[in-house]
């Protein structure tokens, strides 16, 4: 076995080595890796220091995570690989709800709770609503469709982050729309937050100059059967971070108005002190293929 100069034998017996693999889509996925590998390694002349310090960060990487922490995710989603795998596969029928990525804290399973059911456990925030219905691309309601909603507090830190200060399940809900589609839920308006930077996330971030900010959000998860389910979230309109969000997660569709609502009535429907935010969202899903 010889190698030219530029190390293209090396590729070409590294790729000759997966002709065998039994699964077709696995077989083209590495080979495109191991190209594309070798490229970038002969376009930069990586050295071996440089190939040890990046087996170095995976490692950590690795040995970072945890079952309330996912650093993976977090690396993928800062190299705007989360985002790009969501944009690829992002085609969706006119009017349905754009997708975006899944984040790191989507790490344990919602609550239960009831339409109209306060996700906010601690208090403190500044009180809001969100209102809005579930329907297929051609307008017809779902009902029984289901809503999985997690977020961070108005401190800016989700409820892993914080074990022993908000109990488990803050800031989450697993919801079941009406017979018309509808979902409602009390919560609090968040904050904008920083993604952790205690691991190899944030030496990465530092190294590059880059800030850790995620504008304010809320998540969704959508699902209706006979339809395909849809991950996004909701941005505060008007909030920091909206054009430099550290995962290159929004998209303009998805930013919507918290409005100051001052409606007494309204308020005592929904339970809330009066004035409060409200934000309307409906969720629009397209039929499964």
């Amino acid at each position: 076995m010889t190698t030219d100069a530029t190390g293209t034998g090396v590729t070409e017996q590294a790729v000759a080595s997966l002709r065998a693999t039994p699964d077709p889509r696995l077989r083209e996925l590495l080979t495109a890796l191991v190209r594309h590998l070798h490229d970038f390694a002969r376009e930069t002349r990586l050295t071996q220091g440089e190939w040890e310090r990046a087996i170095a960060f995976l490692t950590a990487t690795g040995q970072t995570c945890t079952d309330t922490r996912q650093e993976f995710i977090l690396l993928s989603d800062v190299l705007g690989l989360s985002m790009l795998v969501e944009t690829v596969h992002g085609d969706r029928a006119p009017g349905a709800t754009e997708s975006t990525v899944l984040g790191p804290f989507h790490l344990t399973e919602s609550p239960v709770r009831e339409l109209g059911d306060d996700i906010d456990l601690v208090g403190g925030g500044e009180p809001c609503v969100v209102s809005g219905r579930v329907r297929s691309a051609d307008g017809t309601p779902l009902p029984g469709a289901v809503v999985d909603v997690w977020q961070a507090d108005d401190q800016g830190y989700y409820d892993v982050q914080q074990p022993g200060v908000q109990p488990a399940g803050n800031g989450r809900g697993l919801f079941t729309a009406d017979a018309e589609g509808r979902f409602w839920f009390r919560t609090c308006v968040p904050a904008p937050y920083p993604i952790p930077t205690d691991g190899p996330v944030g030496e990465l971030l530092r190294a590059t100059g880059r800030h850790p900010y995620r504008p304010a959000h809320i998540h969704f998860i959508a699902s209706a059967a006979g339809h395909a389910p849809v991950t996004t979230h909701i941005f505060v309109a008007g909030g920091d971070y909206l054009d430099s969000d550290a995962v290159f997660a929004v998209k303009e569709s998805l930013v919507q108005d918290f409005a100051e609502t001052d409606d007494p009535s309204l308020a005592r429907e929904f339970g809330v002190p009066n004035p409060f935010r409200h934000a309307r969202f409906d969720l629009v899903l397209e039929p499964a293929p």
